[in-house]
């Protein structure tokens, strides 16, 4: 037996009538514990599968928001974008809808069909990547005029001028192609509703 085993071996003293094992100092449970149990990361099995639209989502497909600010709307589809997000228009002239990404799962494809001819596909690849709808980071005010302007309404935001050419690009063209189809106009710019009586699960869109 080695000397370093030797010395890590418990000793036994006396107290008393009786014994008593002390362990070795490397043998003694740490005094420090976490406050709180560490998250151990799940494993998940779940594979991440590239998103698959439905046969109806095709560019120039006539859809109707469900859901969010313009529910009700009936829109343009643009381009289909990963993991099951739509750009889309209204255009804003027509409805009053930007462009601006939607979920896929949220909207009802119709038989309509919207010829997407002549519009510029650079603007619809700069419209459709990640960072043109990403959020402006404000360095947040402090200090007492911070404090006071509380209650304050809030500023209204203002639209970047070059969103505002994108927009217009893409409106010139697509009204323009609009407009050679008769009521085309004034079916976008109504908005769907469902009345009393409707079964909308026998409705053909």
């Amino acid at each position: 037996m080695s000397a370093s085993t030797k010395q890590e071996q418990p000793t036994t003293k006396k107290f008393g009538k009786g014994e008593r094992v002390i362990p070795h100092p490397s043998q003694k449970a740490s005094k420090y514990y976490p406050a709180e149990d560490i998250a151990q990361p799940k494993k998940s099995r779940k594979a991440l599968r590239p998103f698959k639209p439905r046969p109806s989502l095709q560019p120039g497909a006539v859809l109707i928001l469900l859901a969010g600010r313009f529910r009700g709307k009936r829109v343009v589809l643009l381009k289909v974008l990963d993991q099951g997000v739509l750009l889309v228009t209204g255009p804003f002239k027509v409805n009053g809808v930007p462009l601006r990404r939607v979920n896929s799962r949220y909207v009802i494809a119709t038989s309509t069909r919207v010829n997407l001819g002549g519009i510029d596909s650079k603007v619809v690849e700069k419209v459709g990547g990640k960072e043109y709808f990403a959020r402006d980071k404000k360095n947040k005010k402090q200090g007492e005029d911070a404090f006071f302007k509380q209650g304050d309404k809030p500023e209204k935001k203002e639209v970047s001028s070059s969103r505002v050419q994108d927009q217009k690009a893409v409106d010139k063209t697509l009204i323009g192609n609009l407009k050679k189809e008769p009521f085309l106009l004034s079916y976008l710019a109504s908005s769907f509703s469902l009345r009393k009586g409707d079964k909308p699960h026998e409705m053909v869109f």
